[in-house]
């Protein structure tokens, strides 16, 4: 099957937990009426993007988060892929995304394996690793249409983690993200640009909606770039969704006629896993 329909949920998130959780479903029940085949909801879509919070508002695997967008795909046939949660281990929290198949089941997990540790003169600071602590998995997940990638926000501007996923056969990359008002403008879309045409695979980056009364300004802008490097679809800043298709022969395409992919120099470099 070359086609398919992603669902790019962009959602508010609000201080309580139960009520993000009642809005995913129900966007991901409406998209999926509407033909789509995969929603993605955004970075931390059931909590506030505080690392103060991430504590708070996580839960172990199979929480209660975990288990509303499981029974979501289930109850209504579609592919999921949670945003992410703060997932609860041990004494440790991790930013993790969970993938759901049409009947419900797990079939990937990806821990944030780049913490977003920044300090901008003049701009933004956040510092992830005062509460969280990273991955180290490199993650990809099959479907009837295609393989994907998953991960997480800052991971997108690690090519070699993007590389990677691609080099184990991945044609879409899926990025649950949080971009700010300081780096969103500026990186946002070239980022998700570049990384598809990169690796000449769909890239799909979905963020929530901007709220200016929380105490983090997300970008928004969620989008899906192509894998000649144009933007297919984006929103705005506002709460919303957008379906768009998805033509993993496309991908087979841009790789046969220009095929970079082959032209790498192994005999020079080489990225490999190392655990």
């Amino acid at each position: 099957m070359g086609k398919f329909n992603a669902a790019l949920l962009q959602t508010k998130v609000y201080d309580d937990k139960e009520k993000n959780i009642e809005n995913a479903v129900r966007l991901i029940e409406r998209v999926s009426k509407e033909g789509a085949d995969i929603a993605v909801l955004p970075e931390m879509f059931c909590c506030p993007y505080n690392s103060s919070l991430f504590r708070t508002y996580g839960e172990d695997e199979g929480g209660a988060a975990y288990a509303a967008m499981s029974k979501a795909a289930a109850d209504y046939g579609i592919y999921v892929v949670a945003g992410t949660i703060p997932e609860l281990e041990d004494d440790k929290v991790y930013n993790t995304s969970y993938a759901f198949d049409r009947k419900g089941t797990q079939i990937a997990k990806h821990r944030k394996m780049h913490l977003f540790d920044i300090d901008i003169e003049g701009g933004q600071y956040f510092k992830e690793s005062d509460t969280l602590t990273p991955g180290m998995d490199v993650d990809v997940f099959d479907t009837e249409f295609c393989r994907m990638g998953l991960a997480i926000c800052y991971d997108i501007r690690f090519p070699e983690l993007a590389r990677l996923m691609v080099s184990e056969g991945a044609e879409v990359l899926i990025y649950p993200g949080a971009f700010n008002m300081t780096t969103g403008p500026a990186h946002w879309e070239l980022s998700f640009r570049m990384r598809a045409l990169d690796n000449q695979c769909y890239t799909i980056g979905v963020a929530p909606a901007r709220d200016l009364e929380a105490s983090y300004h997300s970008y928004g802008n969620s989008m899906v770039a192509s894998p000649w490097g144009n933007m297919l679809a984006r929103l705005d800043e506002k709460e919303g969704y957008i379906i768009q298709e998805i033509d993993t022969d496309y991908v087979k395409k841009i790789r046969n006629e220009l095929p970079l992919l082959k032209h790498i120099r192994k005999d020079i470099y080489v990225l490999n896993k190392i655990i």
